[in-house]
C-alpha cells in the first residue's frame, strides 16, 4: 500500500494553486521554459502537490535523531537534524518545518500502521520553523529542530509516559508561481522507556517534574537471531576438487569481509556489544545466537586458500584472475571462529532455500542437504557444537510441502512468523498439524512479524517480507535510513513497554536472514536489546532453550499471507538434475587412496541447486532474482552435462572388422574425471548381431580400459552399432559411439550352399558308383577317351 493523506488543508491549497497557476499560464501570450510546468496538482497517492513532470517539489530526509531512544536520564526535549531539497523544477521560498507527534502505538500493527496515518492523527504539534528562505532546483539545506518531550507551558511532543511515539516532521513552502503548501514530510518512531524529568513545571519537587521510569516487573523474554548469510558466490557448475582454486562470480564478497565491510561489521557489533565492559553480567550474549549460512561459510573458508574470480558467470571455466580477498576471508573466519566459542551458534538451511519450493520439488537428497547437512558443515568449520532441531524458514512462512520436507528429517521445530500460524502461537511452541501419522513430529514457535518487518527496512536495501500483510505495506524509498532504523528501534522496544496480555512475555528478534545493516545500525540494534536487558525491562532467553521447548501452545496449521508464483519449470528442472548427480554419485568409486570421495565430488554441484531455490534478495527485486536463478540453473546444467561427458567410448576409427562369426569386439572406455566410476556399456545393435552384457565394470580416475565384449554376427554385411557407458541406474554417460562391424562369416546363407554342394557331391558320386557296379558307361563319359 502506499501512505495515506499527509495532509489537513493541502487539497484546498492544491487546487488554490492549480488554479492561479493555470490563469498565469492563460494570460501568457507565449509559452517560456520558466512557465511550461506551471501547474501544480494533488498527487492520487500522497496528496502532496507535485509539478506536471511528476515530481514533488521537496524532499525532506532525516539524517539524525538525538536520543535515538529516550530514557529517564535524557535531555527533556528530542532534536532533529535534517536536510530538504528541492527535487521540483523551480525555486521554493519561504522552507519552514513544524515537529508532531502521535499517541503512542498500542498494538504491534501499528508500528507499521501509525507510520501512514494522516498527519491530522499527529495531535501533539509545534511550531514552523523557517529553514531556508529560498532553495534553487536540486539545492538542499540542512538543519536542527527540536521540541520537548513534555512541557507545562508550551508546545510538546506529549510524551507523558513511556511508549512507542510515532513523530512527524512537515515541511511547508511556496514554490515559484504558487502559493504556499504542505510540500514533504517524514516519519519514524521514538521509542521512549523512560520519561525524564520536567523542567517546565514551577515545582521541581512536584510529582509532574518527576521523571516517570517504566515498569519492570514483567519483563519480556527476549532471544535475538542474528544473521551471518550473503547472496551465493561460488560460480555455479563446478564440481568438488582438491587441487584447483574455486571460483567465484564476482569479488563482492571480499568487500564485505574487510574493515568497514557489511559482514565485518555484523561481526564486530557482536565482538564489540559482548565483552565486559559493556555486558559485564553477560545478558546479551546470553539472549544473542548467531544464525550462519553454511554456503557462506564453505565460500569464506575456500577463499582464504586463494581463489579466482571469473569473467563472465555464465562461463565458470572461462577467463579468469584472483580475488583480493584471502587476507580478509582468513582474518573475518578466524574471528567468527573465536566469537562461536563464547556464543550461541545456530545453522540456516544452505543458502537460504525455500522451504516450500525445496518441498515442491520432493527430492531427499536435496531435503537432507538443505536441513541436515547444514549443521555438520558449520560444527566442521567453526569447531563447534551449534544448536540442532530448529529450522528457521527464510520466507517466515511453510506451507503443506514445506512442512513435510522438513518432518521428513525427523523431529524439528520450525521458526516462522507469527503472523503466518493460525492460531498465534506467540509466546509458546505449537506443534504443527498435518501430514500422516508416519511423519516425524514437527513444532513451530514463532518471531514477532512486525519487528521482523521493521528490521528489514534496516540498510543498504531495504524490504518488505512476504509475511507481512497489505495494510502494513508502504514505499520505503521514501524514508531515510535514519528514519528505518528509528522504526526497528521502536518495533524493539515496544514488546517490553507493551501491557502484559498474556502468561508469558516473550519476545524472538528475526532480522532477514540476508540482511543489509551496516555502520551504525548493528551497534544500536544490540544496543538497544542490551539497555532493555541491563534495565529490566527484558531477560535474556537463550536459543538453546527455545530449541529443547516441548509444545504447550494449541496445535497449528501453517499459512501462507503471500507467496510469489510457483515456477514449476525450475522446480521440475532441479528435479531432474538432482536425480542425476544423485545417480553420478551412486556409480562413482569410494576410494581409500583418494582424498577426494564421491560426496566431495558431487556436493558442490548438488550445493548449486540448493541455491537456485535460495531467497536471498528476492523480496528487494523479484523479477531479478527469477532470472539469476534461471541463470544459475542453466550454467549448473551445463556443467554437468560436462561432467558426464566426461566418461564415454572411444570409437576405433575405419570399420572394425571380426575374424569369425564370434570373434569379440574390443573397445576402449575413458574417464577423464578425478574420481573412478563404476559403468555399464549400452548396445544398440541390429537383430544379426548378438552382443553379451559385459556387466558393470570400473574406470580407473583420469584413465582408460579396454572393454572385450563378445558377439555374435550372422551377416557379413557392415553393421553400425551404437555403443555408450550408463551410469549404474541407467543414466547415460557421455555421448553414444557409432562403430562400423563387418565379419568374414557368411552366416546361414553359407551353411545352406555349403549343404547343398556336400548332398550333390554325394549324388554325382553315388550316381558313378551305380553305373560301375552294373557294368555299364556312365553317360557322363560318353566322348570321353582315355588317353
Amino acid at each position: 500500500m502506499v501512505r495515506l493523506p499527509k495532509v489537513t488543508a493541502a487539497a484546498l491549497t492544491a487546487l488554490m494553486l492549480a488554479l492561479t497557476c493555470t490563469g498565469v499560464a492563460a494570460a501568457q501570450d507565449t509559452e517560456d521554459p520558466s512557465t511550461s510546468a506551471e501547474v501544480t496538482y494533488q498527487s492520487s497517492e500522497t496528496d502532496l502537490p507535485e509539478t506536471t513532470k511528476g515530481t514533488q517539489f521537496l524532499n525532506l530526509s532525516v539524517d539524525t535523531v538525538a536520543p535515538g531512544t529516550v530514557t529517564t536520564s535524557s535531555e527533556p526535549f528530542v532534536t532533529v537534524r535534517a536536510t530538504v531539497t528541492n527535487t521540483g523544477d523551480r525555486r521554493v521560498d519561504d522552507i519552514s518545518v513544524r515537529m508532531q507527534s502521535a499517541d503512542a502505538v498500542e498494538r504491534p500493527e501499528e508500528l507499521r500502521t501509525a507510520l501512514s496515518l494522516d498527519q491530522q492523527e499527529y495531535g501533539s504539534v509545534g511550531e514552523f520553523q523557517l529553514v531556508a528562505g529560498s532553495l534553487e532546483r536540486g539545492a538542499s539545506a540542512e538543519f536542527v529542530i527540536s521540541m520537548p518531550l513534555r512541557s507545562a507551558v508550551g508546545p510538546s511532543l506529549g510524551v507523558q509516559q513511556p511508549g512507542v511515539y510515532p513523530v512527524l516532521l512537515n515541511v511547508n513552502g511556496t514554490p515559484e508561481y504558487g502559493g504556499t503548501a504542505r510540500l514533504d514530510d517524514a516519519r519514524f518512531l521514538l521509542p521512549v522507556t523512560g520519561v525524564p524529568r520536567d523542567p517546565t513545571v514551577p515545582d521541581p519537587a512536584s510529582p509532574d517534574a518527576a521523571p516517570r521510569p517504566p515498569s519492570t516487573a514483567d519483563p519480556v523474554a527476549t532471544t535475538l537471531m542474528w544473521p551471518l548469510a550473503d547472496k551465493p558466490r561460488l560460480a555455479a557448475g563446478l564440481p568438488g576438487s582438491l587441487d584447483e582454486k574455486v571460483r567465484l562470480v564476482d569479488d563482492e564478497l571480499a568487500g564485505e569481509l574487510v574493515s568497514g565491510g557489511r559482514l565485518d561489521e555484523l561481526l564486530q557489533s557482536v565482538e564489540f556489544a559482548t565483552t565486559d565492559q559493556l555486558d559485564p553480567e553477560g545478558r546479551l550474549a546470553e539472549s544473542i545466537c548467531l544464525a550462519i549460512d553454511p554456503d557462506l561459510l564453505v565460500t569464506v573458508s575456500n577463499m582464504t586458500r586463494g581463489y579466482l574470480v571469473v569473467d563472465d558467470p555464465n562461463d565458470p571455466k572461462g577467463p579468469a584472475r584472483e580475488g583480493a580477498g584471502r587476507d580478509a576471508a582468513s582474518n573475518w573466519l578466524s574471528r567468527l571462529e573465536n566469537l562461536a566459542q563464547s556464543t550461541c551458534v545456530t545453522a540456516l538451511p544452505f543458502a537460504q532455500v525455500d522451504l516450500d519450493t525445496l518441498g515442491n520439488v520432493g527430492d531427499a537428497s536435496l531435503v537432507s542437504t538443505a536441513i541436515e547437512s547444514p549443521s555438520d558443515i558449520v560444527d566442521a568449520i567453526l569447531g563447534v557444537t551449534s544448536v540442532r532441531g530448529v529450522v528457521w524458514s527464510s520466507t517466515g512462512q511453510l506451507g503443506e510441502t514445506g512442512a513435510a520436507a522438513v518432518r521428513s528429517t525427523g523431529p524439528r521445530t520450525a521458526l516462522l512468523a507469527d503472523n503466518s500460524i493460525a492460531p498465534g502461537a506467540s509466546g509458546s511452541v505449537a506443534r504443527v498439524v498435518g501430514g500422516s501419522t508416519a511423519d516425524a513430529e514437527l513444532n513451530a514457535t514463532v518471531f514477532d512479524a512486525a519487528t521482523a518487518t521493521a528490521l528489514a527496512g534496516v540498510g543498504d536495501v531495504p524490504a518488505t517480507p512476504a509475511y507481512t500483510p497489505d495494510d502494513q505495506r508502504y514505499d520505503l524509498a521514501s524514508d531515510s535510513r535514519t528514519a528505518r532504523l528509528q522504526d526497528a528501534l521502536g518495533a524493539i522496544t515496544y514488546h517490553a513497554l507493551a501491557p502484559v496480555t498474556a502468561a508469558e512475555r516473550a519476545l524472538t528478534i528475526a532480522p532477514p536472514q540476508y540482511w543489509t545493516a551496516g555502520g551504525d545500525e548493528p551497534d544500536a540494534i544490540l544496543g538497544t536489546v542490551s539497555s532493555l536487558l541491563r534495565s529490566g525491562l527484558a531477560t535474556p532467553r537463550p536459543f538453546g532453550e527455545l530449541a529443547a521447548a516441548q509444545p504447550t501452545g494449541l496445535p497449528v496449521e501453517t499459512r501462507t499471507i503471500r507467496q510469489s508464483d510457483r515456477d514449476v519449470d525450475l522446480e521440475d528442472r532441479v528435479r531432474a538434475q538432482s536425480k542425476r548427480i544423485e545417480a553420478l554419485r551412486g556409480s562413482l568409486v569410494e576410494d581409500p587412496q583418494s582424498a577426494l570421495t564421491p560426496r566431495l565430488f558431487t556436493a558442490p554441484l548438488r550445493e548449486d541447486l540448493l541455491r537456485t531455490i535460495g531467497t536471498a534478495d528476492r523480496s528487494v527485486d523479484s523479477v531479478a532474482a527469477s532470472n539469476s536463478a534461471r541463470d544459475r540453473m542453466d550454467v549448473s546444467e551445463q556443467g554437468l552435462d560436462a561432467v558426464f561427458s566426461s566418461v564415454t567410448v572411444l570409437a576405433p576409427g575405419g570399420v572394425y572388422t571380426l575374424a569369425s562369426e564370434q570373434s569379440p569386439l574390443l573397445l576402449v572406455a575413458r574417464n577423464d574425471l578425478p574420481v573412478g566410476v563404476n559403468v555399464r556399456l549400452k548396445v544398440d545393435a541390429p537383430p544379426v548381431m548378438r552382443v553379451s552384457d559385459v556387466g558393470s565394470m570400473a574406470l580407473p580416475a583420469r584413465g582408460s580400459r579396454t572393454i572385450t565384449v563378445p558377439a555374435e554376427v550372422d551377416d557379413s554385411r557392415n553393421l553400425s552399432v551404437d555403443f555408450s557407458l550408463t551410469t549404474l541406474d541407467g543414466q547415460q554417460l557421455g555421448e553414444p559411439s557409432t562403430v562400423s562391424v563387418r565379419s568374414n562369416a557368411y552366416g546361414q546363407a553359407l551353411a545352406i550352399i555349403t549343404a547343398c554342394a556336400g548332398v550333390l557331391l554325394l549324388l554325382l558320386a553315388g550316381r558313378r558308383l551305380w553305373h560301375r557296379f552294373k557294368g555299364q558307361p556312365d553317360p557322363a563319359d560318353e566322348g570321353y577317351e582315355r588317353p
